[in-house]
């Protein structure tokens, strides 16, 4: 499995920051990938998020400008209220677009960027959240052949953001917290 995948990408809502901290904090900090992060949060609240990813992880955390390349070993985390893509370069694209199912940033618009971009090479998590925001984006996963991890709605906070990607894909894992750290150790 080393040296199969390019990026992981992570989409979630309410309850994840919890899960992602945790992820964060129990990782390596030599990880050998780009973590892309797309978390709902407040659109007028700009900072402390970050700060309070940062505390808890071993990697560096980063909130991109638009057209910054992708570096391997960073994580990046989608900015209060803006989408953020992955381009066919490899950048970052910032985008103010209309919210997409009531959220900016979407889940759905990283997931399925990411998709397009790293296709096979692309590891996809969807965590804890209240609305089906990343459905879609875990089944652009899935059908450009990236490998995708649902967390068991039973672990979750909040299941309906698993609990609608279930409804319309099948993925590779359905796994608990500590089921997806230890598949990102394996990836290390």
């Amino acid at each position: 499995m080393k040296g199969q995948y390019k990026a992981v990408v992570i989409g979630g809502s309410a309850g994840s920051f919890s899960v992602v901290s945790r992820l964060l904090s129990k990782l390596d900090s030599n990880f050998p990938l780009p973590i892309i992060l797309s978390l709902h949060r407040l659109k007028h609240v700009r900072s402390g998020l970050v700060e309070g990813i940062s505390l808890k992880s071993n990697l560096k955390v980063i909130e991109p400008n638009d057209k910054e390349k992708i570096v391997a070993g960073n994580v990046y985390l989608a900015p209060s209220n803006y989408h953020m893509f992955i381009e066919h370069d490899g950048t970052f694209s910032l985008s103010t677009e209309e919210p997409l199912n009531h959220s900016r940033p979407s889940i759905d618009h990283t997931l399925s960027s990411a998709a397009f971009f790293f296709r096979a090479k692309l590891v996809g998590i969807l965590l804890t959240g209240a609305n089906k925001d990343g459905a879609k984006g875990m089944k652009d996963i899935a059908d450009k052949k990236g490998y995708t991890i649902v967390q068991d709605p039973s672990t979750c906070d909040i299941d309906t953001m698993p609990k609608n990607a279930l409804r319309i894909m099948k993925p590779n894992k359905v796994s608990s917290p500590d089921e997806i750290l230890s598949f990102l150790n394996n990836l290390a």
